[in-house]
């Protein structure tokens, strides 16, 4: 589905290639000619979400998907940036790596989370790498490394389990090495908040900081954390409420990935319905780009497109599906293994108010020793990079700035 090209370049020994994506134009007809043969269920019983994803919101996406929606844009998009693979561990590992115009910019890696991709933090490239023309200064300018996580989009899918969220933050520790990187930062939301919370605890040789907007031991062990004021209660009502209502596909995924994946991989509208389905606060605002032409922020009718068309024409619903058994499922190795030790690395965070669970400072701070930066900002939810690019592209610099 897609190419290399030009020569491989070596960076010590480790072979890194420019990449360029080439989607045959048989794949985008048969993704036409699939959408085209769905066989939609009947309308929900309900006003709500509470059975799931609402049919008139997969009627528009589906018709604009069919009927105005251009790949092509994407692609170039994505082919006017500098792209690479490199093997990791038995792993190709696409990434993008954009650097700044700027002197001593701070080179930062940034890693996505499910359902999204690279494409939920492209928005972010300009405000971070060129800040001049982004409301900045030089000195917040960041040379920046955007990987796919393995299978997701154009990286390549694991063929052997035990790539938990350790071995992946162990592959991006190579990957900065790789290309020269000594003093480098890390962030990451959902997904990619696991791989840097771990990253943090590993603690790589050149890791001098991290940043998460979602707080993952909260996720992990809720109970530990303090539950005395009416904003840590709140925060503890909003996760039992995502564990008992919400999170049908966080099971469904840690602990059968490989049963969802035959519809994830068959049918293109079960893939971007399921994709959808996440928590409330981002289901609605993709609804409403659709069903209303009401995007929240950079949550537009075609960037939301964007990302499920990577999934659809890469195949890797079931891949994405299966990196949450190896994170979360009991079943995986990980879960037999001993614990990551306490993060040591200066640590930041910002909870944005769309969030599942808005994190206070005191959880924050009983679950990293080293908190050099918090803040409570006033818009955007789960895919904070996605719909706020600007508004999280100066968290990063305000995170950052103590470290450079």
């Amino acid at each position: 589905m897609s190419i290399a090209t030009d020569k491989p370049v070596t960076t010590e020994g480790a072979a890194i290639r420019p990449f360029q994506v080439d989607i045959p134009a048989e794949a985008l007809e048969d993704l036409r000619r699939r959408i085209a043969a769905t066989r939609l269920p009947n309308k929900e019983l309900v006003t709500d979400r509470s059975q799931g994803v609402q049919l008139a919101v997969v009627q528009e996406l589906v018709r604009y998907w069919v009927t105005e929606y251009d790949w092509r844009r994407c692609e170039a998009r994505l082919n006017a940036l500098p792209q690479f693979k490199t093997e990791i561990d038995g792993v190709d590992v696409h990434f993008i790596h954009v650097k700044s115009r700027h002197e001593d910019a701070l080179p930062l890696i940034m890693t996505h989370g499910w359902p999204g991709s690279v494409i939920e933090l492209l928005e972010t490239i300009g405000p971070l790498t060129d800040p001049t023309e982004h409301g900045g200064r030089p000195a917040d300018a960041f040379n920046l490394v955007l990987p796919s996580l393995p299978g997701y989009g154009f990286s390549a899918e694991p063929a052997e389990v035990g790539w938990d969220l350790g071995r992946t933050a162990r592959a991006w520790a190579e990957l900065m090495r790789r290309l020269g990187y000594t003093a480098y930062v890390a962030q990451g939301g959902d997904v990619g908040a696991g791989v840097t919370d771990a990253m943090s605890r590993l603690a790589p040789e050149g890791l001098i900081g991290a940043h998460t907007n979602l707080l993952v031991p909260a996720l992990n062990n809720p109970a530990a954390l303090p539950a005395d004021t009416e904003q840590e209660k709140a925060a503890l009502a909003a996760i039992k409420a995502f564990q008992t209502s919400g999170n049908g596909y966080f099971v469904e995924q840690s602990t059968r990935p490989q049963t969802i994946g035959y519809g994830l991989l068959d049918s293109p509208v079960a893939l971007a319905a399921w994709m959808v389905d996440h928590d409330t606060d981002a289901y609605y605002k993709i609804a409403g780009a659709f069903n209303r032409e009401e995007p929240s922020g950079n949550l537009t009718r075609d960037h939301i497109l964007d990302n499920v068309t990577t999934y659809w024409l890469t195949g890797t619903g079931a891949s994405a599906a299966r990196s949450y058994w190896e994170a979360y499922g009991p079943d995986a190795p990980a879960a037999k293994q001993t614990p990551l030790p306490a993060s040591s690395v200066p640590f930041g965070f910002t909870t944005f108010p769309g969030e599942i669970w808005r994190s206070p400072r005191s959880w924050v701070e009983a679950s990293y020793p080293n908190v050099i930066y918090f803040n409570e900002v006033d818009k955007g939810g789960h895919f904070a990079a996605w719909e706020q690019p600007q508004l999280f592209a100066e968290e990063m610099r305000a995170t950052f700035n103590s470290l450079r």
